[in-house]
């Protein structure tokens, strides 16, 4: 393949906005969550933006999670009311605290 067609593949960068902060930032500099496809109850972090399903945007601190959580963000992200687990986000971003992988 010719390099100008390297460049006409790649993704654009798009603005999403963080449930937690309310701030719009250019897609790469937030981490995507989705529900777990096996688990309605379950929320997943996503750094790769590969799952399926609708997703919630966050900034990729642990701030921004407990801010979150708190304002109960994650629920309206998702659209549901049914109380969400969120431990695999908040153990993804104590590992990841510096942001999503690339």
């Amino acid at each position: 393949m010719s390099r100008a067609s390297d460049v006409n593949r790649r993704r654009p960068i798009r603005v999403r906005t963080c449930i937690a902060t309310r701030q719009a930032l250019p897609d790469t500099q937030l981490l995507r969550c989705v529900v777990d496809p096996a688990d309605s109850t379950r929320v997943l972090a996503d750094p790769t933006r590969s799952l399926p399903g609708r997703g919630a945007w966050i900034s990729p601190n642990m701030d921004a999670f407990e801010l979150a959580e708190k304002r109960r963000a994650f629920g309206r992200a998702f659209r549901t009311s049914i109380p969400m687990d969120l431990g695999h986000v908040r153990t993804y971003l104590a590992e990841h605290a510096d942001g999503p992988e690339k």
